[in-house]
């Protein structure tokens, strides 16, 4: 199990991380390479922990130097992507190179942030969007970034945390329907995010 909450004590001074910046991106390397999971042509779910999402507030104060004063509003943003304990989050990204063909494919997908779920050993566990913001425009036109939260009761927590155990994670979209095996080194890194 690991932390719930990123607090203002657990960032370092913008200096200090610097100094380790490197070798902190090539260890997120490794650790990130077992909460991913590539679903159909497009999409990515990247699972997200206390690491990941300390690793992005540290990132993101390194690229905007916005100091002490920046902080809060980071805390603010990434501290909701953190697992509590009986649920899984996910960076969805949509990652399509040429620009033509992203704008055609995202705006046929509106909605698609309420059609992603992970299946438990055959039991479907709809996600739940990231409600910060409309992640589909009036357009109908699908954001190429998604947060999605899987709420997993104590059975399901409890199944995804054996050995074996088959989770799919998948997309069930009208334009978009794709699902994936989740490898058994990723359901194990995930189920060190539950209680």
């Amino acid at each position: 199990m690991s932390n719930r909450q990123i607090n203002p004590d657990d960032i370092m001074d913008l200096e200090a991380y610097l100094s380790i910046r490197k070798d902190k991106r090539r260890e997120m390397s490794l650790i990130k390479k077992d909460r991913r999971v590539e679903v159909g042509p497009f999409a990515t779910f990247y699972f997200e922990s206390y690491e990941t999402m300390w690793h992005q507030v540290h990132e993101m104060l390194a690229i905007e130097k916005g100091g002490a004063e920046q902080v809060p509003d980071e805390l603010e943003a990434y501290n909701p992507l953190i697992p509590q304990g009986r649920e899984l989050i996910a960076t969805v990204m949509f990652e399509i190179d040429d620009p033509l063909r992203r704008k055609t494919v995202l705006s046929r997908m509106g909605g698609v942030e309420e059609n992603m779920y992970l299946e438990v050993n055959g039991e479907r566990v709809s996600g739940k969007a990231e409600e910060d913001v409309d992640r589909t425009a009036a357009d109908g036109k699908a954001s190429s970034v998604q947060f999605v939260h899987f709420p997993l009761s104590d059975a399901q927590a409890d199944v995804l945390k054996n050995s074996g155990a088959r989770v799919i994670v998948g997309i069930d979209h009208e334009n978009y329907s794709h699902m994936a095996v989740m490898s058994e080194p990723t359901r194990n890194a995930l189920a060190g995010d539950l209680d």
